[in-house]
């Protein structure tokens, strides 16, 4: 029997786990999710035929997390990303092989270089390397490369042909779509996945009541969440409908804490999209756009 929760959008849903293994996120008012609500979320995740999971070495015990909550559940596929350069090839290898152990599986669907920067280090060709060798060992069955938009993306795609590419694309942050890149990157043949379409909550926050480093940046949220509601739109609907709609965009990586919010979601994402003017809800400021400098 088909879910009520379930709609074909659900498909291009990935479910990031980072909360799952830590406190995270400027509107994340609860802080690590319980491992039993963990649990119950993947459990609503898989009957809303959601079938990406997004996690990394870096992000505290959620692969730990993944592997007890999943147990023999093959049903995910699962992304998850390297260490840092800084920790060393040696250790960063380990790791690689450990995240499966954690995962409790033999091999898994991708892993990512977490930091793109990474990859213009004297060392970052062995870097890549490394990751090649893991695809070849049958570990994972994709490499690819987490990046910024500063990172020059496009570049990356065509020095390095990646499998995969996550990138940091939503209504707030529409720059990859508006000088093309997020086209070219796709007509390389790489799939594509794009992380923060909340830009970790703060569409979703009072513009009144921002953090004294994006006070700033409160005039134009404003702005963009009248335009949204006035198209008749919650702002999860217009985040998720946002990235669902662009053609290049295979998997939109959203983070929850709980099976209520993933139920916001997967009802958000079903929601018929009014015609709209996506492009003025851009904002254009550096810093609002780069979660490092909050």
């Amino acid at each position: 029997m088909r879910d009520p929760l379930t709609n074909s959008a659900t498909s291009r849903i990935g479910l990031g786990t980072v909360q799952f293994g830590t406190n995270y996120g400027i509107s994340n008012a609860t802080g690590q999710v319980p491992v039993p609500e963990v649990a119950a979320i993947l459990r609503s995740a898989r009957a809303a035929g959601i079938r990406v999971l997004d996690t990394a070495a870096s992000y505290g015990t959620a692969e730990e997390v993944l592997g007890a909550a999943l147990a023999d559940d093959k049903d995910f596929a699962i992304v998850t990303k390297a260490l840092p350069l800084s920790h060393g090839l040696e250790e960063i290898e380990n790791r690689a092989r450990r995240s499966l152990d954690l995962l409790g599986r033999k091999s898994a669907e991708a892993i990512l270089i977490h930091a793109a920067r990474d990859l213009s280090d004297s060392e970052g060709p062995r870097l890549w390397g490394l990751l090649q060798r893991l695809r070849d060992e049958g570990l994972y069955r994709h490499i690819g490369i987490s990046a910024y938009f500063d990172d020059k993306p496009l570049e990356l795609a065509r020095r390095y042909q990646p499998d995969l590419m996550q990138l940091p694309v939503s209504i707030l942050d529409q720059r990859l779509r508006r000088n093309g890149e997020l086209a070219q990157i796709k007509q390389l043949g790489i799939e594509i996945h794009v992380r923060s379409i909340f830009l970790q909550g703060l569409v979703f926050m009072n513009p009144m009541r921002l953090p004294a480093r994006l006070a700033h940046a409160g005039p134009a949220l404003a702005a963009t969440r009248a335009r949204i509601k006035e198209a008749g739109l919650q702002p999860i609907e217009a985040a998720i409908g946002f990235a669902l709609k662009q053609n290049e965009i295979d998997v939109a990586v959203v983070g929850v804490t709980s099976r209520d919010e993933l139920a916001q979601l997967i009802a958000a994402s079903a929601k018929r999209l009014p015609d709209f003017d996506w492009e003025a809800c851009a904002i254009n400021d550096l810093v609002t756009l780069t979660p490092s400098l909050w």
